[in-house]
């Protein structure tokens, strides 16, 4: 990675902080072009964004932040310099949900969380946001079959198959769209929350958008990095739902229709992020990803086992799983 942009990062950050000398160490990246430092000083310590402008604009982020801020505890920003992509945040520590959560703890946790997300559902401005439209939620989906589906499975629909699958996510995106649409941070997952006071400490929101209520409920439950017995995660989504209609959200008041919802919602978001971990790999170099495109597949087969609406799915998926070969090498 390019260190002189590092330099120069940690150089403007110490200027706006008037240190002259401080200690430095990279403490993330993601799935983006974005890199993280924490800067200390042996008292204090802050956390500078580095965004490449021609890769990631900090504008979206600077955006969201000042949405959300005075309703739940995202970083505060003591400056930023769009122009190269540099933020400067307040630093929320070390301790993402992901790396802490147990069963356990998991209740109280989850109950901080859950409670963060119907205040920004309730009160987050959403004015002039992207909408999460069919077009956005098509274009997801296509992830699946270009990525996954044509690159690593290295399979080829049939025009029979291409129709089926069209049918499908004509049925995920009409599921999508028939919720009521309102502040949705698109990632809401433990690896973007973080244990902090108040808790938790909400970050990587710069994706946000105008979308379906049942959006970020399944991001929480139905990570990447943990999976829950269905039967918890049923109930705490059940939980929200009557936390959410306890505010006054628009959500349903019937618990089957929600849990449906929730497992229509989610199958949309499982097969865009099998999808997002392919291109990952194979555009962008990172293979770590795709490793964990077993868990996602083990949520689709939940939601197909329990609702009828998915069995085309169920077919496509078992057709083409039987004509895959898998990329074993990333030069192939």
């Amino acid at each position: 990675m390019n260190d002189a942009r590092r330099q120069q990062a940690e150089q403007w950050a110490g200027q706006l902080l008037g240190w002259s000398s401080f200690d430095s160490e990279a403490i993330s990246s993601d799935a983006s072009f974005r890199r993280y430092f924490r800067l200390s000083n042996g008292h204090d310590s802050f956390v500078v964004m580095d965004a490449p402008p021609e890769r990631e604009s900090v504008a979206a982020f600077l955006d969201i932040a000042e949405r959300l801020s005075g309703i739940v505890h995202v970083p505060k920003i003591p400056g930023a310099d769009i122009d190269n992509g540099f933020v400067l945040l307040e630093d929320l520590g070390s301790r993402p949900f992901h790396e802490i959560l147990d069963s356990d703890n998991a209740d109280d946790l989850f109950g901080d969380a859950l409670t963060a997300l119907v205040r920004i559902q309730s009160q987050a401005n959403c004015s002039a946001l992207p909408d999460y439209d069919p077009a956005r939620l098509y274009g997801e989906l296509s992830l699946f079959t270009d990525w996954f589906l044509a690159r690593h499975w290295q399979v080829e629909p049939s025009e029979g198959e291409l129709d089926a699958w069209d049918q499908v996510c004509a049925l995920l995106v009409r599921w999508a769209m028939d919720q009521p649409q309102l502040f949705c941070h698109r990632d809401f997952m433990p690896r973007n929350l973080m244990v902090a006071r108040p808790n938790p400490g909400v970050i990587d929101f710069q994706d946000a958008v105008r979308g379906p209520i049942s959006y970020d409920p399944v991001c929480l439950f139905r990570d990447a990095f943990l999976s829950w017995p269905s039967g918890r995660v049923d109930a705490w989504l059940e939980g929200y739902r009557q936390q959410a209609l306890a505010a006054g959200l628009p959500i349903t008041t019937s618990p089957d229709l929600w849990r449906r919802t929730c497992d229509l919602m989610g199958v949309q978001r499982h097969l865009k992020v099998i999808g997002i971990f392919a291109r990952i790999r194979y555009r962008d170099g990172k293979p770590a990803y795709l490793e964990d495109h077993p868990r996602f597949f083990g949520y689709l087969e939940q939601a197909i086992a329990r609702n009828p609406e998915l069995a085309l799915l169920d077919e496509l998926l078992t057709a083409w799983r039987s004509r895959a070969q898998p990329v074993i090498r990333d030069d192939q």
